[in-house]
């Protein structure tokens, strides 16, 4: 439950399913207050060099962020570019950052290193 002063920003790890989805994001959840800095972490599975970072809000559809191939911003979003921050240096973790946390942001938060998963997750 977020409360007007609290915003909660809960972060989604998908595991190991039918498909090879095995990206490893952390922290599992976090909650934060209105007005910090939030900022999750995405190991793409080994290899791959595509980041997809999505959100889901309660009762909506999937709505895309940023998406990331090796350490360049490929597509963005207005809402991303307006408060979001993502970066994924070479050989290293990615991350995205919610500059400033708002009530708005409370969202089941997720990374991806293929297209194919985002396909099928936002299908099911």
């Amino acid at each position: 439950m977020c409360f007007s002063l609290l915003c909660c920003v809960t972060f989604f790890f998908w595991g190991a399913g039918s498909m090879d989805t095995g990206v490893i994001q952390s922290p599992g959840h976090l909650v934060k207050g209105k007005d910090q800095k939030a900022k999750m972490d995405c190991v793409p599975i080994k290899g791959h060099i595509h980041v997809y970072w999505y959100r889901k809000k309660l009762e909506e559809p999937f709505e895309f962020l940023v998406y990331l191939q090796n350490q360049d911003t490929v597509e963005d979003t207005e809402v991303f570019k307006q408060r979001f921050f993502a970066e994924c240096p070479q050989n290293s973790r990615c991350s995205l950052e919610i500059k400033s946390t708002e009530a708005a942001d409370s969202a089941l938060y997720f990374c991806a290193s293929s297209q194919s998963t985002v396909q099928h997750v936002s299908s099911s």
